[in-house]
């Protein structure tokens, strides 16, 4: 099956002209403190439906991070430096998909930057197995909140100014 879409001056379905740029010059976010030792981060969206985030993550070198898992699958594009689970390794410009219901234990030697996308929430544990942290879309944008940078993320959370 082969579908090739074009430009025609017969189109009757017109263009909706966004209210505001669509582009974000993510070099205008300074660089947060995440909630792993060592990570920094970029808030880039939230979904209010899925507790999902849209990031920049950057990961310090020789930072192993603890054991956590994801509730929505994450995909990611590492930009530079690698990480990665044993000898399964992402260097830059590898795309990453971890599935939902993902625990696992990422290292990186060198350390790395990835723009990433969290289909929900991310779950921290304790020791014992019980769940430390919920670190969702509205606890990002707190985070971002509270950092100066979140003028650009349009959401409506009634309990956070």
């Amino acid at each position: 099956m082969s579908i090739k879409l074009k430009k025609s001056d017969a189109m009757t379905v017109k263009t909706v002209k966004p209210r505001e740029s669509v582009f974000l010059d993510t070099n205008s976010l300074k660089w947060l403190p995440w909630v792993i030792e060592g990570t920094w981060f970029k808030l880039l969206n939230v979904d209010m439906k899925t507790g999902g985030y849209t990031m920049i993550l950057k990961v310090d070198p020789e930072n192993d991070a603890p054991v956590h898992g994801h509730v929505g699958a994450v995909e990611g594009l590492i930009l530079e430096g690698e990480f990665g689970y044993d000898e399964d390794r992402g260097p830059g410009m590898h795309y990453v998909w971890e599935p939902a219901g993902a625990i696992h234990q990422p290292d990186s030697p060198g350390g790395f930057t990835m723009f990433a996308v969290m289909h929900g929430p991310l779950l921290g544990y304790n020791d014992d197995g019980s769940i430390a942290a919920v670190v969702d879309g509205k606890f990002m944008y707190q985070m971002a909140l509270d950092g100066g940078v979140a003028d650009h993320i349009k959401v409506d959370y009634p309990d956070i100014n």
